[in-house]
């Protein structure tokens, strides 16, 4: 039995982390994980054990942020917070026999420094940008080194460009995060349009998004088309609980409707407006909808990769700017749209809502979502999910080491 160490540094990071992880534990290794920011919550739920004392931030990370999410990264203490996780680190390093590495130049350089053998899943970068990946300083100098034992792309294109820089050892077997959709899951109640609605994961940023969105949702509601009978879902974090909700919605008009049914999902109303909540029920909501409107990081990309459609709407930040939005669409191709302007002014809600309109029918008329080109990571055998694959190869690395 080995010990294994995992390094991450983002909400999807973690999430892909906590996949793996649970996989190693089957395979029966010992995982304790050490996030470098935010608090791990995706492995808290994996039962994923968590070293250290940890601490949220509101930018959610340390990536494409504003200037505003920039100045509060200083003044919530974040950098001083990374410098203590970063000592934390080389404090335990050498208890273990094996560091993975889930993230971008940060955590791989750190990586390096342990001197300890690593395997990293590259999932911040990709080729699908400019067709050649170029790697920041010193990553490509880690990446090389004999200590990497093996690293995993989130694309076919990138691993295939990576080999060509960094030899033989990179490899493409799927994205651990697209795991959850590999199983049966109960759908929503069948609805010939069903806009699904993903505002984000990060507090307070998810909350400010929601609002943007409701904007959206009530614009819609109030056009004159006959074919307007869509069901609004929105999968809904936890910690956004009912009575922080309520706060943020109520001075836009919104109501909160609790169901006499226990079966029935919380309802927003604002006069001809109806919008069901579903908290923890993200993957049921994606398989579900026909279109999405996402202000999400990893979930727009696993809808993305489901061969859903998806409209962004810019935010303010500090996480899902146009900047951000941008860099996505680049990313995940095809299916994802946006009127590249804010729907706070009216000519950019009216073709942002046209956008949604056209979608939903373009969807309902083909009686399903466009598939994306490139679908690797769903082309296999379900019966064995992506994570457990990973966690294989990298033990196969690991002891020919």
């Amino acid at each position: 039995m080995s010990k294994i160490l995992f390094l991450s540094n983002g909400h999807g990071e973690d999430l892909s982390g906590a996949l793996m992880g649970n996989a190693f534990e089957k395979l029966g290794h010992e995982v304790k994980a050490l996030p470098l920011v935010g608090n791990g919550e995706s492995y808290l739920k994996a039962g994923v054990k968590v070293l250290g004392r940890t601490k949220s931030f509101s930018t959610g990370g340390m990536g494409y942020t504003s200037l505003k999410g920039r100045l509060l990264e200083i003044i919530q203490g974040q950098i001083f917070y990374l410098l203590n996780r970063i000592y934390l680190l080389f404090l335990i390093s050498s208890e273990y026999d094996l560091l993975v590495v889930v993230g971008d130049v940060l955590p791989i350089t750190l990586a390096w420094l342990t001197r300890l053998p690593v395997v990293t899943y590259l999932v911040a970068y990709s080729s699908q940008y400019e067709g050649k990946l170029k790697l920041p300083w010193p990553c490509s100098n880690c990446l090389s080194s004999n200590k990497f034992l093996k690293i995993y792309t989130r694309d076919k294109l990138t691993a295939d460009d990576l080999k060509n820089q960094l030899f033989g050892k990179v490899e493409f077997i799927g994205n651990p995060f697209m795991d959850p959709f590999l199983t049966k899951t109960e759908r929503l109640p069948k609805h010939n349009k069903r806009l699904g609605i993903l505002p984000g994961s990060r507090m307070p940023e998810v909350g400010e998004n929601l609002c943007l969105i409701l904007r959206v949702v009530d614009y819609l509601s109030n056009l004159k088309y006959e074919y307007t009978d869509i069901s609004f879902d929105v999968a809904l974090i936890s910690l956004l609980d009912d009575h922080t909700l309520k706060k943020i919605i109520t001075s836009d008009g919104w109501r909160l409707c609790y169901p006499i049914n226990k079966d029935h999902p919380l309802k927003l109303t604002k006069n001809h407006s109806i919008v069901n909540i579903y908290r923890d029920s993200f993957v049921k909501v994606v398989q579900s909808s026909n279109v999405l409107i996402s202000m999400a990081g990893t979930a727009t990309e696993q809808a993305a990769l489901l061969g859903k459609l998806i409209v962004q709407i810019e935010g303010k930040g500090p996480q899902f700017t146009a900047s951000f939005a941008e860099a996505q669409r680049r990313l995940l191709g095809s299916n994802v749209f946006c009127a590249n302007g804010s729907v706070l002014e009216v000519k950019y809600m009216l073709s942002t809502c046209n956008l949604i309109l056209n979608l939903l029918e373009t969807s309902y008329e083909e009686g399903k979502s466009i598939k994306k080109n490139n679908k690797e990571m769903l082309e296999r055998d379900s019966s064995q999910k992506i994570s457990e694959i990973m966690a294989k190869s990298i033990i196969n690395s690991f002891f020919n080491y």
